[in-house]
Protein backbone atom coordinates (compact mmCIF):
# COMPACT_ATOMS: atom_id res chain seq x y z
CA UNK A 1 0.00 0.00 0.00
CA UNK A 2 1.38 3.39 -1.00
CA UNK A 3 2.11 6.24 1.36
CA UNK A 4 -0.60 8.33 -0.31
CA UNK A 5 -3.17 5.61 0.33
CA UNK A 6 -2.07 5.20 3.93
CA UNK A 7 -2.30 8.95 4.53
CA UNK A 8 -5.72 9.11 2.81
CA UNK A 9 -6.98 6.28 5.03
CA UNK A 10 -5.61 8.00 8.14
CA UNK A 11 -7.26 11.30 7.24
CA UNK A 12 -10.53 9.52 6.42
CA UNK A 13 -10.49 7.79 9.81
CA UNK A 14 -9.69 11.09 11.54
CA UNK A 15 -12.62 12.84 9.83
CA UNK A 16 -15.05 10.05 10.77
CA UNK A 17 -13.71 9.97 14.33
CA UNK A 18 -14.03 13.76 14.68
CA UNK A 19 -17.69 13.58 13.68
CA UNK A 20 -18.23 10.70 16.11
CA UNK A 21 -16.56 12.55 18.99
CA UNK A 22 -18.60 15.68 18.31
CA UNK A 23 -21.81 13.63 18.34
CA UNK A 24 -20.78 12.02 21.63
CA UNK A 25 -19.99 15.47 23.06
CA UNK A 26 -23.36 16.82 21.94
CA UNK A 27 -25.06 13.75 23.43
CA UNK A 28 -23.28 14.38 26.75
CA UNK A 29 -24.21 18.08 26.61
CA UNK A 30 -27.91 17.26 26.58
CA UNK A 31 -28.99 15.97 23.19
CA UNK A 32 -29.54 12.60 24.89
CA UNK A 33 -32.81 13.93 26.31
CA UNK A 34 -34.20 14.76 22.85
CA UNK A 35 -35.84 12.43 20.36
CA UNK A 36 -32.50 12.23 18.54
CA UNK A 37 -30.52 11.23 21.63
CA UNK A 38 -30.21 7.53 20.72
CA UNK A 39 -29.20 8.43 17.16
CA UNK A 40 -26.38 10.66 18.43
CA UNK A 41 -25.06 7.89 20.67
CA UNK A 42 -25.34 5.34 17.84
CA UNK A 43 -23.52 7.78 15.56
CA UNK A 44 -20.67 8.08 18.06
CA UNK A 45 -20.27 4.32 18.44
CA UNK A 46 -20.70 3.65 14.73
CA UNK A 47 -18.17 6.34 13.83
CA UNK A 48 -15.60 4.78 16.15
CA UNK A 49 -16.15 1.35 14.56
CA UNK A 50 -15.92 2.74 11.02
CA UNK A 51 -12.77 4.76 11.80
CA UNK A 52 -11.04 1.71 13.28
CA UNK A 53 -12.09 -0.45 10.33
CA UNK A 54 -10.68 2.09 7.86
CA UNK A 55 -7.33 1.88 9.66
CA UNK A 56 -7.02 -1.87 10.14
CA UNK A 57 -9.02 -3.54 7.34
CA UNK A 58 -7.34 -3.02 3.96
CA UNK A 59 -10.48 -3.42 1.91
CA UNK A 60 -12.71 -1.06 0.00
CA UNK A 61 -15.61 -1.86 2.34
CA UNK A 62 -14.52 0.32 5.28
CA UNK A 63 -13.91 3.23 2.88
CA UNK A 64 -17.40 2.75 1.46
CA UNK A 65 -18.71 2.64 5.03
CA UNK A 66 -16.90 5.91 5.78
CA UNK A 67 -18.51 7.50 2.73
CA UNK A 68 -21.95 6.23 3.79
CA UNK A 69 -21.38 7.39 7.37
CA UNK A 70 -20.38 10.88 6.27
CA UNK A 71 -23.15 11.22 3.69
CA UNK A 72 -25.90 9.89 5.98
CA UNK A 73 -24.83 12.00 8.95
CA UNK A 74 -24.46 15.13 6.83
CA UNK A 75 -27.81 14.40 5.17
CA UNK A 76 -29.49 14.11 8.58
CA UNK A 77 -27.99 17.45 9.60
CA UNK A 78 -29.23 19.12 6.40
CA UNK A 79 -32.70 17.71 7.08
CA UNK A 80 -32.60 19.10 10.61
CA UNK A 81 -31.66 22.51 9.17
CA UNK A 82 -34.37 22.56 6.53
CA UNK A 83 -37.51 20.59 7.37
CA UNK A 84 -36.62 19.23 10.78
CA UNK A 85 -35.74 15.70 11.85
CA UNK A 86 -37.72 13.77 14.47
CA UNK A 87 -39.18 17.02 15.73
CA UNK A 88 -35.78 18.73 16.01
CA UNK A 89 -35.01 21.81 13.94
CA UNK A 90 -31.50 23.24 13.98
CA UNK A 91 -30.18 26.59 12.87
CA UNK A 92 -26.93 27.08 10.97
CA UNK A 93 -24.05 28.55 12.94
CA UNK A 94 -23.50 26.26 15.92
CA UNK A 95 -19.70 25.73 16.02
CA UNK A 96 -19.86 22.04 16.98
CA UNK A 97 -22.47 21.24 14.35
CA UNK A 98 -20.49 23.15 11.72
CA UNK A 99 -17.31 21.28 12.63
CA UNK A 100 -19.17 17.97 12.40
CA UNK A 101 -20.59 18.91 8.99
CA UNK A 102 -17.13 19.79 7.69
CA UNK A 103 -15.74 16.51 9.09
CA UNK A 104 -18.54 14.52 7.44
CA UNK A 105 -17.99 16.16 4.06
CA UNK A 106 -14.25 15.55 4.45
CA UNK A 107 -14.89 11.89 5.30
CA UNK A 108 -16.80 11.41 2.05
CA UNK A 109 -14.18 13.15 -0.08
CA UNK A 110 -11.17 11.59 1.64
CA UNK A 111 -12.64 8.08 1.45
CA UNK A 112 -13.33 8.61 -2.24
CA UNK A 113 -9.73 9.76 -2.71
CA UNK A 114 -8.43 6.69 -0.86
CA UNK A 115 -10.58 4.41 -3.01
CA UNK A 116 -9.25 5.99 -6.20
CA UNK A 117 -5.61 5.81 -5.14
CA UNK A 118 -5.98 2.21 -4.01
CA UNK A 119 -7.67 1.26 -7.28
CA UNK A 120 -4.94 2.95 -9.30
CA UNK A 121 -2.28 1.18 -7.27
CA UNK A 122 -3.87 -2.24 -7.85
CA UNK A 123 -4.40 -1.78 -11.58
CA UNK A 124 -1.14 -0.03 -12.33
CA UNK A 125 -2.97 2.94 -13.86
CA UNK A 126 -1.06 6.21 -13.63
CA UNK A 127 -2.11 9.46 -15.26
CA UNK A 128 -4.96 7.86 -17.17
CA UNK A 129 -2.81 5.17 -18.86
CA UNK A 130 -1.91 1.69 -17.78
CA UNK A 131 1.68 1.45 -16.57
CA UNK A 132 3.90 -0.85 -18.59
CA UNK A 133 5.98 -3.44 -16.76
CA UNK A 134 9.71 -2.77 -16.83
Amino acid sequence: MSTVTTVARGLTAAAVLLSAVIHLDLWLLGVRTSALGPAFLLNAVGGLVVALAVLVWRSALPLLAAMAFGAATLGAYVLSLTVGLAGVRNEWGDPLATAAAVAEAAAVLLALGALVTEHRGRTGVRGGRRARPA
